[in-house]
């Protein structure tokens, strides 16, 4: 299922997708599932 707001990545050639609505299936590009990409860690602020 895909996720509202979430940023999907294709390992292959890089494309990236945000989904805008939620919904059944997933994004697909090359043939293969794409990777839903996570936050990067903030720098500690010490």
């Amino acid at each position: 299922m895909n996720e509202t707001g979430k940023r999907y990545t294709c390992a292959t050639c890089s494309t990236q997708v945000i989904c805008v609505k939620k919904g059944e299936g997933s994004f697909t590009c090359h043939g293969a599932p794409m990777e839903l990409l996570t936050a990067k860690p903030l720098p500690s602020s010490d």
